[in-house]
């Protein structure tokens, strides 16, 4: 292994620390509180984001689903082909794009509006359509993405997890969910074994 690559390894850990530790200093109270409590009263959640913003679109989708909270992926491609048909009246869609101005996400915008959906929009730009036309808009902070181009979506994903993974934990919260539920919907492995292990 080149000695450059095990350096730059390391640095990634070093960049990505760097980030989680600096996103406080971005953390909004009344913002994040807002989302909690639309996501806590939909009856449905949807998601989308293009590319990594997708990918952990669809993490965030299960970890609501692990609360019960009933979420689905919305493919950007298929939104517009009839899949945004899941979405009703006082629903909330949660966008993610860091840049605010992903094409492909407008047009969802448009038909949430229609349909009375709430927006949740995480992005780095909050002078962004997508932050503009949300009813919230949770800032994304990136320091660097972790390769020497800055160009991987890497730190950027990171950042997303973190603030899912937020919300996640204020649901459980918000919402009193207790573990007894978990381990009902969650029998397999080992976190289902030791849920479900009687005493």
């Amino acid at each position: 292994m080149k000695q450059e690559a095990l350096k730059a390894a390391k640095e990634a850990y070093k960049i990505e620390a760097e980030c989680l530790a600096t996103m406080l200093d971005y953390f909004d109270d009344e913002a994040f509180s807002k989302a909690v409590e639309l996501l806590a009263g939909a009856e449905r959640i949807g998601a989308a984001g293009s590319g990594h913003s997708g990918i952990i679109c669809q993490h965030f989708c299960h970890l609501m689903c692990c609360i019960e909270r009933p979420a689905r992926f919305i493919s950007p491609a298929e939104a517009i082909h009839g899949a945004t048909g899941y979405l009703q009246e006082g629903d909330v869609m949660v966008f993610a794009s860091r840049g605010g101005k992903t094409k492909e996400l407008l047009p969802i915008v448009d038909i949430c509006k229609a349909k009375g959906v709430k927006i949740i929009t995480v992005t780095e730009n909050m002078e962004s359509p997508l932050a503009e036309q949300a009813e919230v808009a949770l800032k994304q902070y990136v320091n660097r993405e972790t390769d020497k181009y800055n160009a991987q979506g890497t730190t950027s994903t990171t950042a997303l997890c973190m603030i899912f993974h937020a919300l996640q934990t204020a649901l459980i919260e918000e919402t009193d969910y207790k573990n007894e539920q978990f381990a009902l919907i969650h029998p397999g492995g080992a976190v289902g074994e030791r849920l479900n292990k009687k005493n």
